[in-house]
């Protein structure tokens, strides 16, 4: 069973910055073979897609939705199982609580769509507020 704890979450001002991390845990099996996501929610709306980074084997690719591309930016470390998003230039729209997702057979094609996803965290929850 893969176990996902994220952490990093507050409050903070718009224009601010935030750094997410997801520890990855799981007897027998290697971190570096699972696609890493998050995703967001925010009340009253539907879970929305962030950003994803694939295995190894998928050549570590990163993809972002549009509303974060060029503000977020996902990366891991192998060494300590953990992903992280670090998140710049917050705006109060990025208010929500995130996600950290994980799975072993994810397809590109596929990542946007969180039902496709087999492991989750908790959450974290992001204030964006003046």
């Amino acid at each position: 069973q893969v176990q996902l704890v994220e952490s990093g979450g507050g409050s903070v001002q718009p224009g601010g910055s935030l750094r997410l991390s997801c520890v990855f845990s799981a007897s027998g099996r290697s971190f570096r073979t699972y696609t890493m996501g998050w995703f967001r929610q925010a009340p009253g709306k539907d879970r929305e897609f962030v950003a994803a980074i694939r295995s190894n084997s998928g050549g570590g690719s990163t993809h972002y939705s549009d509303s974060v591309k060029d503000r977020f930016a996902i990366s891991r470390d192998n060494a300590k199982n953990t992903v992280y998003l670090q998140m710049n230039r917050l705006k109060p729209e990025d208010t929500a609580v995130y996600y950290c997702a994980a799975d072993s057979r994810i397809i590109l094609s596929s990542l946007r769509d969180g039902a496709n996803w087999d492991y989750w965290g908790p959450g974290t929850q992001v204030t964006v507020s003046s």
